[in-house]
């Protein structure tokens, strides 16, 4: 097993940021040549997906996304929380972040994460602009 970690440092309160190159540095540093990688984030109110990394699409998924999860809806997360001593402002990220997942897996043969051409790997903000970690697991298999 062998793991790292990616941080990134966020700037708006809704973003998508790719991390397939830094995934792919990471398994190549690890050195296994065969086995999974699995790419996870530390934080509810941040997402891991695969899609095409197209401007357009990045687009319509954020707008799909607050269409879905509105920000003026009465969410009962947005309330005064006794056990953090403020107010939680953040229920859509935590909505969006169940939405899009935490994680994404991947297969590694001969030292290379194994995707489609089109798949990029996204760590999704929902809740910033914050710094954030993502936590890459890789199982030699």
């Amino acid at each position: 097993m062998f793991s790292s970690s990616i941080t990134i440092f966020t700037d708006q309160y809704n973003q998508y940021h790719i991390v397939t190159d830094a995934v792919e540095r990471i398994v190549k540093e690890s050195g296994i040549k065969n086995g999974v990688v699995t790419v996870q984030t530390k934080h509810t109110t941040t997402g891991v997906t695969v899609n095409e990394s197209l401007e357009c699409l990045e687009s319509d998924i954020d707008e799909f996304l607050k269409r879905l999860v509105p920000e003026d809806y009465p969410y009962a997360h947005a309330r005064m929380l006794k056990d953090y001593g403020s107010t939680a402002g953040n229920p859509t990220g935590h909505i969006k972040a169940l939405l899009t997942g935490d994680h994404c897996h991947f297969p590694i043969i001969d030292g290379n994460i194994v995707r489609g051409g089109a798949q990029e790997i996204y760590f999704c903000e929902f809740d910033g602009p914050s710094e954030r970690m993502l936590i890459v697991y890789i199982q030699e298999g």
